[in-house]
């Protein structure tokens, strides 16, 4: 009588082991790291809040200092996730230890959920810390806080697993720096960060709308001040479309072994 397969148990210690030193690095540069967005947010807000809103006065009965929040923190928590995901992986592709690691008895699930657990844990302070910075400048009431953690999270994390694709992709440093640097953040910077769409004349409403970040910031903006660009459901299934192709690759990833075993 054949014994049933067992079914391999849930290596927690292994998921901990990649979240902790992951986390551990960004413990090491937290000055750094969350001191940066801080500067950088505080700029945003004092040229665009105080020189040009000052003479905007509101856009969708908000005022203009206001109604940048969501967008700088999408940019900056867009612009991370790639970042922190990307390099978490590259890291131990360029020293070779991807190898120890791969023959480790740890499923690819857990070594996903590992970097880009850690990585979206990191997005979403750095999100946070900027969402206190600006309260720092104008009063910021969010209609909908529990939206508004959920938009967070789920961006974070779509975004920190096409960081963790960008990052086994790239096949030295220079090119990690090509998709966050050269499409993320211009699509961010044209995807209503810092305007409604519906300042735009009619074509290039429409050509805006197929830009993916203009879902994320209105979903985002809307968890705010309960208005936006786009409907909130299609905001919210356009994220979790992303979401699941992004699973769906770096499914494929592990299951051919594309730039994995090279």
């Amino acid at each position: 009588m054949s014994t049933p397969a067992r079914v391999p148990a849930f290596n927690a210690r292994g998921v901990w082991a990649i979240y902790h030193f992951e986390i551990s690095r960004f413990m090491r540069t937290l000055g750094q790291s969350l001191l940066t967005p801080v500067i950088t947010t505080s700029l945003y807000f004092v040229v665009f809040g105080a020189a040009i809103g000052s003479r905007m006065g509101e856009v969708d009965g908000v005022s203009y200092g206001a109604f940048i929040v969501p967008g700088l923190i999408m940019l900056s928590v867009l612009t991370e996730s790639i970042n922190n995901a990307s390099f978490g992986i590259h890291f131990p592709r360029w020293t070779g230890t991807i190898y120890e690691l791969l023959s480790a008895p740890i499923s690819p699930f857990e070594i996903v959920l590992g970097y880009v657990g850690a990585a979206a844990t990191k997005s979403v302070i750095l999100g946070l810390v900027i969402f206190a910075t600006a309260h720092l400048f104008v009063p910021i009431d969010v209609a909908h806080p529990l939206w508004m953690m959920a938009f967070l999270v789920l961006t974070a994390t779509t975004f920190c697993l096409f960081g963790f694709i960008t990052g086994i992709w790239a096949q030295n440093w220079e090119q990690l720096q090509v998709i966050p640097m050269l499409i993320v953040t211009p699509l961010t910077f044209l995807g209503g960060a810092f305007y409604s769409i519906d300042m735009l004349p009619g074509a290039w409403k429409t050509v805006a709308l197929f830009n993916p970040i203009v879902y994320l910031v209105s979903g985002f903006r809307w968890s705010f001040y309960g208005s936006a660009d786009v409907a909130v459901g299609i905001s919210l299934a356009a994220t979790l479309g992303f979401f699941a192709l992004c699973l769906v690759i770096v499914w494929w990833i592990f299951r051919t072994g594309y730039r994995l075993k090279q």
